[in-house]
């Protein structure tokens, strides 16, 4: 498989468009991919994005067409940080980069965080409760994380748990045809850092053929790079309205 970063980066944000859909349909919110993007249907959950663009040089106008502007919050993720969409109303939220970590890359030497946490994959709706309250930290969004999610064969709900048996560190995997995607990596004691190695070491028995991608910027970014990650592009997401 090749590993150039313009394929890296079209297969990072497929896999990404894959799990924002699976998202969608554990909220009940159709979606469609086209040649060009994925949208969805109706307003996608907080912190996912109404499209995401698969290829360079998407049409602004025809992708604009797939959103629904007519509620507060629509937005897009720009996969490739090539469109303007300001004369559509929108402004840019955030920008980011994609990360790619190859197959079977060894972790870094010594590793911060804790290293006496019990991993595995979460397979029932109580054990994806206990995660997503972890994940969400008391915001109130813990709800954001569905049964619905638990059914799909390329989502893969990842817990770090204590001595004590808490969730204390997590992150979301999910499948795709070249890559595994990783989001919401998070770890109470240590953050991303304390979570990292553990997810890795998980992805590398379950897949240990499939490369690593995901999203990152600022202290996050640099934190995946220590954990063998490599910028492969930039992304930004758009926001409509004020």
């Amino acid at each position: 498989m090749t590993t150039s970063p313009p394929f890296l980066v079209r297969a990072a944000a497929r896999n990404n468009a894959e799990w924002c859909a699976a998202m969608c349909r554990a909220h009940g919110v159709a979606g469609g991919f086209g040649d060009e993007a994925w949208a969805a249907a109706g307003r996608a959950p907080v912190y996912y994005p109404d499209a995401v663009t698969l290829e360079p040089g998407a049409d602004p106008d025809a992708l604009v067409t797939r959103v629904d502007t007519g509620s507060p919050g629509a937005s897009v993720k720009d996969s490739f940080a090539d469109l303007d969409l300001t004369g559509a109303g929108f402004r840019v939220l955030f920008e980011a980069r994609w990360i790619h970590r190859p197959a079977g890359a060894a972790g870094p030497a010594r590793t911060p965080g804790p290293s006496d946490l019990a991993w595995d994959v979460v397979r029932d709706l109580d054990a994806l409760r206990a995660w997503a309250l972890a994940w969400d930290g008391g915001a109130g969004n813990a709800g954001l994380f569905r049964d619905g999610l638990l059914a799909g064969p390329e989502t893969f709900v990842i817990a770090g748990r204590s001595r004590a048996g808490r969730v204390v560190a997590g992150a979301v995997a999910t499948r795709s045809a070249h890559v595994i995607g990783v989001s919401n990596v998070f770890g109470w004691d240590g953050g991303p850092d304390a979570a990292w190695p553990g997810v890795l070491h998980v992805l590398g028995l379950l897949f240990p053929a499939l490369p690593v991608v995901g999203y990152e910027s600022g202290d996050d970014l640099k934190t995946a790079v220590r954990h063998g990650f490599e910028p492969v592009g930039p992304l930004r997401v758009w926001l409509h309205g004020a």
